[in-house]
């Protein structure tokens, strides 16, 4: 998503460059001390929170396959489209947030997450 004019930008929160994010390699980006977990999948761009929804993993350091993402603390998996759990022992989704792409920046509505 591209924002409409520099107004628009002003109200969002930039997150990182682009280039910062390979593809199945995902990167964190704290922000007042809160992680948010930034993917790529082909040229698509996926965030969500980084703090998984049933335990202490932090999905910035699992395992991307397709367009779900793996928590490294138990194996449960997440949907990066729509924040769903996948697999067990997960239940509860993850905020995900549409990621507006400028100037080669990532930025979001931290406010405002998609699918809460």
């Amino acid at each position: 998503m591209a924002p409409k004019d520099m107004a628009q930008l002003d109200e969002l929160t930039r997150l990182c460059a682009l280039d910062d994010v390979e593809e199945d390699l995902p990167y964190c980006a704290e922000i007042g001390g809160i992680g948010y977990a930034v993917f790529r999948v082909g040229e698509m761009i996926f965030v969500t929170a980084d703090l998984c929804s049933h335990g202490p993993g932090n999905l910035s350091e699992g395992n991307v396959e397709g367009f779900e993402v793996e928590c490294p603390f138990h194996q449960g998996r997440f949907d990066l489209r729509t924040g769903m759990p996948t697999e067990p022992p997960c239940e509860a989704p993850v905020a995900t947030w549409t990621p507006v792409i400028a100037d080669g920046d990532i930025y979001i509505d931290i406010a405002n997450p998609s699918n809460m």
